[in-house]
């Protein structure tokens, strides 16, 4: 494997830089969250190198379950912050942080003692980086279908009001809207799924290629991550919106945005 010096890392971030300025000049004005998000990276990815040097050297049971829960706490905390119109209180990051735990961690738990049958079955070097790609990927469709959710309920709450009127049940009057959160959530996983090896080289396949692993090696891992990220995501995103949905209404089936506040 070339290992990259810091030199190599820092005429990449030129690159950052250079879209920057064009993001300045065109006034998109995103040119400050370009540079905040690519500095956060770093220190974040340089950190993380870190601590997983320490947790493979140690590989206790209680440090990884430690990483594995700030991992789930930081994901619960953006689906929150992604969100237009968000729920009040606790619920607004448990609802998040509740579906990822349910969807990302049951299928890592079950790849790790199933597919990968590693002894521990909990070691770092396999535990951390699946938790990892299911557990993003999951946040990103949960950000998205509760967004559409919650949003297009305060767009429709007159349509919704009038079907509760008309004596439909709360599952009935907003069940076209959870099927159309649900689909926006789940479209970007299903277009990764039907790209992949022909428009686009998956990131993880692609790291074991350039780190030296045998390319059909690198295809039957990239593969069993892709079902597994999709399977994560569809039953994170179902979780969310099933409880979200519930929670838009009170015991009497009544709508209740008062439940939601504005970004």
């Amino acid at each position: 494997m070339i290992e990259l010096t810091p030199l190599d890392l820092s005429v990449t971030a030129v690159l950052i830089i250079i879209m920057a300025t064009f993001t300045w000049l065109m006034k998109i004005d995103l040119q400050r969250q370009l540079v905040i998000s690519a500095a956060r990276a770093t220190v974040q990815l340089l950190l993380l190198g870190l601590v997983l040097k320490i947790l493979f050297d140690i590989s206790h049971p209680a440090l990884i379950g430690g990483m594995t829960f700030i991992m789930l706490l930081v994901g619960g905390r953006e689906v929150f912050a992604r969100q237009k119109k968000r729920f009040k209180g606790i619920w607004g990051l448990g609802i998040g942080t509740l579906s990822m735990f349910l969807s990302s961690f049951t299928v890592t738990i079950f790849t790790l003692v199933t597919v990968i049958s590693n002894n521990p079955w909990y070691a770092p070097q396999y535990s951390i980086p699946l938790l990892g790609m299911i557990l993003g990927n999951t946040m990103n469709g949960i950000s998205i279908a509760m967004d559409r959710l919650t949003q297009t309920a305060w767009d429709q709450r007159n349509i919704i009001e009038q079907r509760l009127l008309l004596g439909h049940s709360k599952t009935d009057a907003i069940s076209h809207i959870r099927r159309d959160s649900a689909r926006s959530g789940l479209i970007p996983i299903i277009n990764s799924m039907s790209t992949a090896g022909i428009v686009s080289l998956p990131g993880m396949m692609t790291g074991q290629i350039l780190a030296g692993s045998p390319p059909f090696e690198a295809v039957k891992y990239q593969i069993l991550i892709m079902f597994l990220i999709a399977t994560g995501t569809g039953f994170g995103i179902i979780s969310a919106l099933w409880i979200s949905s519930n929670r838009l209404f009170d015991e009497r089936d009544r709508l209740r945005l008062d439940r939601l506040t504005a970004k």
